[in-house]
This record gives C-alpha cells, sequence and structure tokens, in this order.
C-alpha cells in the first residue's frame, strides 16, 4: 500500500511565522507513522486567482478555465492523505490566495468526481482526508480561532476529517501569537528564549501533525477492515483508488 501522504500548505504571502509553526507540525507528522511521505507547499509569490463561477470545471472533468498555479495544488491536494494547512490572520480570517484556492478547489470537485455517479446527480464524494488547520497572528484575540473555524468547515465541505491536537494547548488546531512582534523570526527567537506563548504554539502546532497523521492510519485501517461493504457505494470509490495508487 502506498505510503501516507502528507501536504502542508503555508498560506501566508511571506516567509516567516506560518512557516515555522507548519514545519514544525510536519516535523511531528513525519515521526508518526511507520511510511509517511511529506510535501511541503508554499502559497508566497503564486498566482491564486478567484473562482469566476463559469461553470466549466462541472463539463470538464475538474479543470478550472483559470490557468494559474490553482492546477499544481489542486493535483497535490487530491493525490494527499492528510492536508495541514498553516494560515496568518488577515482581517480576522484566512489570507485571500488561500480563501481563493478552495473556493475553486470546492468547485472543481464536482466536475473531478462527476464520473462516480448519474448526470444531475454528482456529488463530492466521501474523499475521507484528514485536516488539521494552525493560525497565528501578531495579536492576541484577532482571528486565529474564527481562522481555523473557517477551515475546519472548509474540511467537512470537502467531505474530510478535521482533527486537532492536544488539549489544553489545541482545542480545534493549533494556534498562537507573535506578542505583536511582526518580525518574521518571531517564534523562532521567542522558543530560544522560553516565552511560553510560543511554546504553547509549537507544541499545539507539533500534536496537530502528530494527530492527524495517526488519524488518518486509523481510517485507512479501518476503511479497508469495512471495505467489502463499502466499495460498492461510488462516494467512496476515490477514497480507495487512492489508498491503492502505487501498490
Amino acid at each position: 500500500m502506498r505510503p501516507l501522504k502528507v501536504l502542508g500548505i503555508c498560506a501566508s504571502p511571506r516567509k516567516g511565522n506560518s512557516e515555522f509553526l507548519l514545519d514544525k507540525a510536519l516535523e511531528a507528522a513525519a515521526k508518526a507513522g511507520p511510511s509517511v511521505e511529506i510535501t511541503s507547499y508554499t502559497l508566497r509569490g503564486k498566482i491564486m486567482g478567484p473562482c469566476v463561477a463559469c461553470g466549466s470545471c462541472y463539463t470538464l472533468g475538474g479543470e478550472c478555465s483559470v490557468v494559474d498555479d490553482f492546477q499544481e495544488l489542486n493535483a497535490l491536494w487530491h493525490d494527499s492523505d492528510v492536508i495541514i494547512y498553516s494560515a496568518a490572520v488577515y482581517h480576522m480570517s484566512m489570507p485571500g490566495q488561500l480563501k481563493c484556492f478552495i473556493d475553486r478547489l470546492g468547485n472543481a470537485g464536482f466536475g473531478k468526481f462527476a464520473k462516480y455517479y448519474e448526470t444531475g446527480h454528482e456529488k463530492l464524494p466521501k474523499v475521507m482526508k484528514v485536516i488539521g488547520s494552525i493560525a497565528q497572528g501578531a495579536h492576541i484575540v484577532s482571528g486565529q480561532e474564527h481562522t481555523i473555524t473557517d477551515l475546519i468547515n472548509h474540511a467537512l465541505i470537502m467531505q474530510s476529517i478535521p482533527v486537532t491536537g492536544d488539549m489544553w494547548e489545541s482545542y480545534m488546531g493549533g494556534g498562537g501569537w507573535t506578542r505583536n512582534d511582526i518580525s518574521r523570526d518571531a517564534f523562532e527567537r521567542q522558543e530560544k528564549e522560553g516565552e511560553l506563548d510560543a511554546l504553547v504554539a509549537i507544541r499545539s502546532s507539533e500534536a496537530v501533525g502528530k494527530r492527524a497523521v495517526e488519524l488518518a492510519m486509523i481510517i485507512r485501517a479501518g476503511a479497508q477492515a469495512v471495505r467489502p461493504s463499502l466499495e460498492g457505494d461510488p462516494a467512496y470509490a476515490p477514497f480507495f483508488e487512492l489508498a491503492d495508487s502505487g501498490k
């Protein structure tokens, strides 16, 4: 069976604290299972236009009519078992580049998976990806929970499973603030100084990475155990096809 593929997506337009926390999560994810393949992707410098609601993806097998960096990340997303987002907080929510991506991802999914359903009855199937979320910002209570909630809703819409880290550090995902330090290496410096809030953000991010891989292993093992009763349902066909790929 193929290794578990973990995709980390840094949703900050700059290289800095979001990427630092994502790296911590991916390091923990790599150690959480016997066969884990890590891919890290950043939206920094990428072109990610908004969905224009043209409907082309419904008739083009999920291909988006807007050609930019969406196509690359869309392919990586669908080829992964675990997705970990790390987002900076912009205006109490996620940066626009990430919002544009997930808007197009959802719409394109109906076209991509249409082949599994009768015409007129297309759905998003149970792709069963495990999705973990990390959000950080310069200020406390500045939108971290709102951003994570939006990503949890995204996971549910995409027929996937949101995962948290461990309490008490992680109620919904990984979160942190840099104590009004806007420098790009704030968490890295504060970790070396033993600053508690930074250490909590790091621990929660690491827990998200670890628990995401563990849950993906449980889901894969459980799905295989009940496969005879599920594989006749087209909702699970993409999940089993992905698990079988690379054998």
